[in-house]
């Protein structure tokens, strides 16, 4: 284990967003429906009049659908957004001599 990481996973909260919730996440991120599945890994349709979908992504932020996104992967979602309330992600930092060989 290198010295920058934990020695135990980090407590993370990941409640199940509502879909009000994730759309609000996905307009605050700037990101269309299909850009947010695409970022996720939902698969895309071409819709009816051209355009790309995701209807999964669109069930998910549905009122009257009873799927919703699990929480680890609504987590994930914020952290891909930079939204997370706690956490943010960045790169690891360069260990060993290499790295001080900049």
């Amino acid at each position: 284990m290198t010295p920058d990481m934990p020695s135990s996973p980090i407590p993370l909260a990941m409640p199940i967003p509502t879909g009000e919730q994730l759309k609000a996440a996905r307009i605050a991120a700037g990101l269309s429906q299909a850009q947010a599945a695409e970022l996720m890994g939902y698969p895309l349709q071409t819709g009816s009049r051209g355009g790309v979908q995701s209807r999964t992504w669109q069930a998910l932020e549905s009122v009257g659908d009873e799927r919703n996104m699990q929480g680890p992967v609504f987590a994930l979602f914020l952290l891909l957004t930079g939204q997370h309330p706690d956490f943010v992600l960045a790169p690891r930092q360069p260990t060993g001599s290499a790295a001080s060989a900049d």
